[in-house]
């Protein structure tokens, strides 16, 4: 007899090698110093760690986080953009998913958002 605990087939946890970063949203706050940041992973039996950092058009690193052995597949972050006087501009968020070693990462992504001018 087969028991199915699992309503939707998507997400049944997988071994490690099958995990990947499925997608990443990025959407700035109004105060415009502050990005929530969306990760969705595949549903995993072992914990991965992941990496994301953001830049500025011209490299400058303004934010990153380390998350290590994450517990949901579905995560939700804010990340404060730092060393600006003004956020406003177009910025990349990268993200690695890596397990033992992040060289190489087992899955990467990477996005570009912008924050607009402020009003004033």
């Amino acid at each position: 007899m087969e028991i199915n605990l699992f309503n939707d087939a998507n997400l049944v946890p997988q071994p490690k090698h099958k995990v990947k970063i499925e997608d990443m949203t990025a959407s700035p706050y109004a105060d415009r110093f502050r990005v929530k940041v969306g990760l969705k992973i595949t549903p995993f039996q072992e914990r991965p760690n992941l990496i994301v950092v953001a830049r500025r058009s011209d490299g400058q690193l303004v934010s990153d986080l380390d998350i290590i052995a994450t517990m949901h597949y579905e995560n939700e972050y804010t990340m404060h953009i730092r060393g600006v006087d003004e956020p406003e501009g177009t910025y990349t968020l990268s993200a690695e998913l890596y397990y033992e070693t992040r060289n190489p990462a087992q899955d990467s992504r990477e996005i570009t958002f912008s924050i607009p001018a402020g009003d004033g």
